[in-house]
């Protein structure tokens, strides 16, 4: 038998130690070469080019912390911290931010993210602006994908309201929600994999946070070792994360009409796309 304390240090170093060495190795930040394969990935499987990422997050129950433990009760009645994550194509998490309180909302997490500082001051390493497939004009930035929690913008898309839509806008929402939904099976692979998500976390919130972290890249480990072609699912136990909605600016929208507009053209148009909304 090993004491509780000792247990304890034994799960923090471990995930700390698993972090450390895989963060760099498999969780490491794009290129400009790495952004355009991965876009590559979205536009042959998702049908949404220029897509570099979808982003969304998820509760992950923990047992009542110690300190401002009411700030980590969330909407949904349990105590819980969010897990922020940006995946490509393959499921796989190309960042995490982990540890917001529960109560937070998807927007409010990103904003005071790191990849929301990177994003926002154009630090991403994306490439260029590029025509999208079969045109020559206009050139349109690459993208990451979310849903009505983020706020539009040049290099974010998030769907039309849902009220009194154009048949050109509701395309784009169908389009647009086949390249979201790749983070939501990243987070249902994560979970079936790594079953202690599927109950409250009975650990420190720091070991945790720390253990959270130590699933994300061995997640992503697993699915490079493994390849990406066996069975996925969507079925997983965390809770969506608090849902506000925000506002853009002009300059996403415009860039929104013009994705919806090759879309509904010969060039971009999926043959299944008026069966499928």
């Amino acid at each position: 038998m090993i004491g509780k304390s000792t247990a304890s240090n034994i799960i923090k170093e471990t995930c700390c130690a698993i972090w450390d060495v895989l963060h760099g190795v498999v969780m490491s930040k794009p290129s400009k070469e790495e952004w355009l394969k991965i876009a590559e990935v979205f536009s042959q499987t998702c049908n949404f080019p220029n897509c570099v990422g979808a982003l969304d997050g998820k509760h992950i129950r923990v047992i009542k912390p110690k300190i401002n433990g009411s700030r980590f009760f969330n909407y949904k009645k349990f105590f819980s911290v969010v897990l922020f994550a940006v995946s490509d194509a393959n499921y796989c998490f190309r960042y995490i931010d982990i540890g917001s309180y529960g109560s937070s909302s998807d927007s409010a997490v990103f904003s005071h993210s790191d990849f929301g500082h990177l994003l926002n001051r154009n630090a991403l390493d994306l490439p260029g602006d590029t025509a999208l497939p079969g045109t020559t004009d206009p050139a349109l930035p690459f993208v990451f994908v979310g849903d009505e929690a983020f706020a539009l913008g040049e290099h974010l898309m998030r769907p039309y309201s849902s009220r009194g839509l154009s048949l050109e806008r509701r395309i784009f929402n169908y389009r647009l929600t086949r390249a979201r939904r790749v983070v939501e099976c990243a987070f249902g692979i994560l979970s079936n994999k790594w079953r202690f998500l599927h109950s409250p976390i009975n650990l420190k919130l720091e070991n945790a946070i720390s253990a959270v972290k130590a699933a994300c890249v061995l997640h992503n480990f697993v699915r490079q070792r493994d390849g990406f072609n066996f069975e996925d699912s969507l079925e997983h136990s965390m809770e969506r994360s608090n849902f506000t909605g925000v506002r853009g600016n002009r300059h996403g929208a415009t860039i929104r009409d013009k994705f919806a507009d090759y879309f509904m053209s010969p060039e971009g148009e999926v043959p299944w796309q008026l069966q499928a909304i």
